[in-house]
């Protein structure tokens, strides 16, 4: 094992600088854009995700969660439509605790407040008998945390069910810029993260960049309810261009599981229906919004849409009768909300290790290529993961043991695969295989290019009565392959079998 652990360190150390240096770059570029953004809005030209902007640091929780609200577009043929055929429509719901509504329903929760640099304090102010009137202190706030629910009485198609909560999230920035008369302080959404099926590798994440239409359009999947972004409104769904991370893994929306059919290969165009004008809800948009000229002109007639209201987010006490509802609520987090949190550097670099599922891109596996051995799977710059810029797919470090006499004998590769989701996903990987040889009473050390290529199969576990194996990841998988030693000529052909733990 000591010539294992010298090896180890040679191949980490480079990586560990790599990652060092990967983050004091975000660190600048992050200082430098916000420099940009609100130069460009003192001058007239709003950066990308504004909904807002005054002189006033004052605004209620319930006023920030009407100039971000999303637009909710339907499919034609939602089955939760039909109960409102002849009226107005009124989905999402309000939870059955709660007051009766003629319109729509939607949920907010201010989920967390970062704060200013130097600023220890003071972020909000609560009412204890109103969490609409609460109060932010933009002058304070660096960044906010903003998730939007919403309940719908059933769930259709495989595993189909009472009750369904699902919700979206933005990632919000405060433009602080006192240079900027009337403008001094902004509130732009950077990202959005639609979920889909309470797994974060399906997370329609988008970035949001030029055109991006404002306010955000969600598709809602067809019976199911998984929410998706839309960039640009039109009522279709376009992998990389309405979701712009981890296109490979995104979901999507797709329509077609209501049928009782699990699609879990990649997207299709035909598994999103054509939306229609008629199954649109709108936000309560404030006429003063920076965004209400382009909704009231908008081809779709937003204006004349049904609007949903806006409450906070409850608990999920009232619903302990109903061990279903009260198991959905109480999933989506704690439920005295906001948290607050200083705006140190070290919140920073865990943004990035708990970004990307960090806790949950590890694998582990047996494996058997002629010996018996243990192969161990993680991100490309260990705190993150890195995506292949060209087709999607994810690069990633793997280090496997084989034993002969010792467990002395090892490999490390690049490994490739196009998604971290899919039920069947194509490998390969390319690296060295470190093979000890014990010759009268020495070591001797012969080092192999290694290539291997196949087929990586896995499962999420996570709704099946195997739940259990769920502690450490929602994926177990099998992989199986073939192994080439040598380079310009095979020294070696081995067949290659993993079972183990792990998305990779």
């Amino acid at each position: 094992m000591n010539h294992l652990t010298k090896r180890l360190n040679t191949f980490l150390l480079p990586v560990l600088l790599v990652v060092l240096c990967l983050l004091v770059r975000t660190a600048c570029c992050s200082a430098e854009d916000t420099r940009q953004k609100t130069r460009r809005l003192c001058c007239g030209s709003a950066p990308n995700g504004i909904v807002w902007h005054g002189s006033n640091p004052r605004m209620t929780f319930e006023e920030l969660a009407a100039y971000c609200g999303p637009i909710l577009w339907f499919s034609p043929d939602e089955p939760l439509l039909d109960l409102t055929r002849n009226a107005r429509l009124r989905i999402p719901e309000p939870v059955p605790f709660e007051p009766p509504s003629d319109t729509p329903v939607v949920y907010y929760r201010v989920t967390k407040l970062l704060l200013r640099e130097a600023v220890s304090k003071g972020a909000f102010d609560p009412d204890p008998t109103d969490k609409n009137a609460s109060v932010l202190h933009l002058d304070r706030i660096g960044g906010i945390l903003l998730d939007y629910f919403f309940y719908y009485s059933s769930e259709e198609g495989l595993g189909r069910h009472p009750h369904d909560v699902e919700s979206a999230e933005f990632m919000l920035e405060v433009i602080n810029n006192p240079e900027c008369p009337g403008c001094e302080y902004a509130v732009s959404i950077q990202r959005v993260t639609a979920k889909a099926h309470g797994l974060d590798w399906y997370d329609n994440t988008l970035d949001i960049h030029e055109l991006t239409s404002l306010p955000l359009t969600l598709l809602v999947e067809e019976g199911k309810h998984a929410t998706c972004t839309d960039r640009n409104g039109d009522g279709y769904y376009s992998p990389g261009y309405d979701v712009n991370r981890r296109i490979n893994d995104a979901w999507g929306c797709r329509d077609v599981i209501r049928t009782g059919s699990l699609f879990t290969s990649s997207y299709q165009g035909w598994m999103t229906k054509v939306r229609r004008p008629g199954t649109l809800v709108v936000p309560p948009l404030p006429k003063d919004s920076l965004l209400y000229d382009d909704f009231i002109h908008d081809h779709r007639d937003l204006l004349h849409k049904p609007s949903y209201v806006l409450r906070p987010f409850p608990s999920a006490e009232p619903a302990r009768g109903d061990p279903k509802l009260f198991s959905l609520i109480a999933d989506k987090g704690d439920p005295h909300w906001p948290e607050v949190e200083p705006d140190r550097d070290i919140l920073k670099v865990k943004d990035i290790l708990l970004n990307e599922s960090f806790t949950k891109s590890f694998g582990v596996a047996y494996r058997y290529d002629g010996r018996n051995g243990v192969s161990f799977v993680f991100p490309l710059l260990l705190v993150k993961n890195v995506e292949e810029p060209l087709t999607g797919g994810w690069l990633v470090n793997r280090i496997y043991i084989r034993a002969k006499q010792h467990w002395d004998d090892y490999g490390w590769n690049i490994l490739y695969t196009r998604s971290a989701s899919r039920w069947m996903d194509p490998y390969f990987s390319v690296g060295v295989e470190i093979e000890n040889d014990r010759v009268q009473g020495r070591t001797e050390t012969t080092p192999h290019f290694a290539f291997e290529t196949g087929v990586k199969f896995r499962a999420n576990l996570a709704h099946t009565p195997a739940k259990f194996m769920t502690f450490l990841t929602d994926f177990w998988g099998l992989r199986v392959g073939l192994k080439y030693l040598g380079f310009a000529a095979v020294d070696e052909l081995a067949f290659v079998v993993e079972v183990g733990a792990g998305v990779w």
